[in-house]
């Protein structure tokens, strides 16, 4: 019984450290009560003992799972519960292989294994094709923006590695002190952990007060139509769209302003390809640009391309019969007066919804249930590079879409290619009034600080919000309120420590990871 209120512990604080309504002071402690689950067991040495290690940390991690990413049902039931689910178990097969090599190496070896494969996993969830980064740890902190200015230097595996140092430092002085139960322990060992928490954080506050922002300004104003997804997106035709959005510009727009964005799809009839440049979309476009020709206009649109030629097929297309496929993009487009009109299709995709995953290998066995989980019926195509958009004033901005936001490495390849700020264009309204579109733009924060530009962001159903290069949120318009806001948002061209060199900390860690993971079965090998 105390074995399993322990793993019910850890994801009770793991889940309660969570943001935006966690406290993640928690994070620090969380993984501590299933340490010590798990090397109780080890000691004891109890029959089935990998399957007790591997079930009560799957208890704990579903725990965190259920309680931070319920809202995915509001979306996709069947989604919803496979992401929490699977994660769940993925999560315990870590702590398992976890398990495994502590009991061939000592406590220093397998507590660095664990850190350095929990990484690894992290990054494995940034790059797959299951992925879904939501939980990586170094997410935890961006409600508390101030404590990870140091960001820039080192991205969220940063905040991973923080989280694991700390969990690890008071496993171990809660197993000296339980053994010697000496004053001198319990006092030198919580100066050494407060130490190990306020220092970043003082660190962190230091950056931010002495962090100048750029001086060069441009005025944009946001467009938040407000359209239910479920009742009234798809019974809304792009001209009704069209006429929206100008309706909520008029107010706001005026000389002086440099961009308007509307948010992800807000197109969303389904424009052919090669229709786009007499879209809706393009008419609308060119009524706000011939109203105020020094403005630059990006916004969502949904596109799909219809072809015949075999040769076109790539391994995004959908099949529709003999010698007839598509391919359908989720896109955002860009224009001025200056240049013909740019798209840039969306490339990190919402699994199931819009990507099947390893289709040659599950399709056999799973048929169209992975396609069909968010109601499409087709997986989105994407784009290699990172595309920006230029600005008649010089500057450029970096088109993300939705859930590519989440990506912090992904986001630094805007930058590289010359973006000054970042734009985000999304639709958070799948998840209803749940903690899925405030994480989902707590997250946006993240990106400020790692890359140190402003960023803009117009949610269909909000919330829409400007940010600073410090990650705070400076403006923005409420959930599920229709309107529009203006701001005028910083620029510069600099890149960050974390920009030029990615997530270095996760590549480090899978070399150390494969190195202690072959120590620990040399070790073993020689024991026997």
């Amino acid at each position: 019984m105390k074995n399993l209120l322990y793993a019910i512990l850890s994801g009770l604080l793991l889940a309660f450290a969570w943001p935006t309504y966690g406290f993640p002071l928690l994070l620090f402690f969380g993984f501590v009560p299933l340490l010590y689950l798990e090397y109780k067991l080890r000691i004891a040495r109890p029959n089935f003992m990998k399957l007790k290690v591997l079930g009560y940390s799957y208890i704990s991690f579903l725990l965190w799972n259920l309680i931070t990413t319920y809202w995915l049902y509001f979306s996709t039931p069947f989604g919803g519960a496979f992401a929490i689910l699977v994660n769940s178990l993925l999560m315990a097969l870590v702590f398992l292989l976890y398990h495994i090599v502590a009991k061939r190496t000592n406590f220093t070896a397998s507590s660095a294994f664990l850190i350095c494969l929990w990484i690894v996993f992290e990054r494995l969830h940034l790059n797959w094709e299951f992925s879904w980064p939501w939980l990586n740890l170094g997410n935890g902190f961006s409600s508390y923006i101030n404590w990870i200015q140091w960001y820039e230097y080192t991205g969220t595996f940063g905040g991973s590695l923080w989280v694991w140092l700390v969990n690890i430092a008071v496993f171990k002085f809660f197993l000296l002190y339980k053994e010697h139960r000496k004053k001198e322990i319990l006092i030198r060992n919580s100066i050494k952990i407060s130490l190990m928490i306020i220092l970043p954080i003082a660190l962190s506050y230091v950056i931010l007060a002495n962090y100048t922002e750029g001086k060069d300004k441009i005025e944009v104003v946001i467009l938040q139509p407000n359209i239910n997804p479920y009742t009234e997106k798809y019974n809304t035709n792009d001209t009704r769209i069209g006429e929206l959005l100008i309706e909520l510009s008029d107010s706001l727009v005026t000389e002086k302003t440099d961009l308007l964005i509307a948010p992800e799809t807000v197109f969303a009839d389904g424009t052919a390809l090669s229709q786009f440049p007499r879209s809706e979309a393009i008419y609308f476009g060119n009524q706000l640009l011939t109203k105020h020709p020094n403005l630059n206009f990006l916004s969502g649109i949904s596109m799909f391309d219809r072809f015949n030629d075999p040769e076109k097929v790539g391994k995004q297309s959908n099949y529709i019969g003999p010698r007839d496929w598509y391919n359908d993009y989720n896109s955002a487009f860009f224009m001025n007066t200056e240049s013909e009109p740019e798209l840039y299709h969306k490339s990190k995709l919402v699994v199931g919804v819009e990507n099947f995953p390893y289709q040659n290998i599950l399709k056999p066995i799973l048929g169209n249930i992975m396609i069909d989980l968010g109601g499409t019926v087709a997986m989105k195509t994407t784009q290699e590079d990172r595309e920006i958009f230029n600005l008649k004033i010089s500057e450029a901005t970096a088109p993300i879409i939705c859930y590519e936001s989440v990506y912090g490495e992904y986001v630094t390849g805007y930058v590289r290619n010359g973006a000054d700020f970042l734009t985000i264009i999304t639709n958070d309204a799948w998840w209803g009034d749940s903690q899925g579109h405030k994480q989902h733009l707590s997250y946006a924060g993240l990106r400020a600080v790692e890359t140190r530009k402003s960023v803009v962001r117009s949610a269909n159903t909000g919330i829409s919000a400007f940010i600073n290069e410090t990650g705070h949120v400076t403006k923005s318009l409420g959930y599920e309120k229709q309107g529009s806001i203006k701001s005028e948002i910083t620029v510069n061209n600099k890149q960050t420590f974390y920009v030029k060199h990615g997530d270095y900390i996760a590549r480090i860690s899978q070399l150390l990871a494969l190195f202690l993971f072959l120590f620990s079965v040399v070790k073993y090998k020689r024991s026997r």
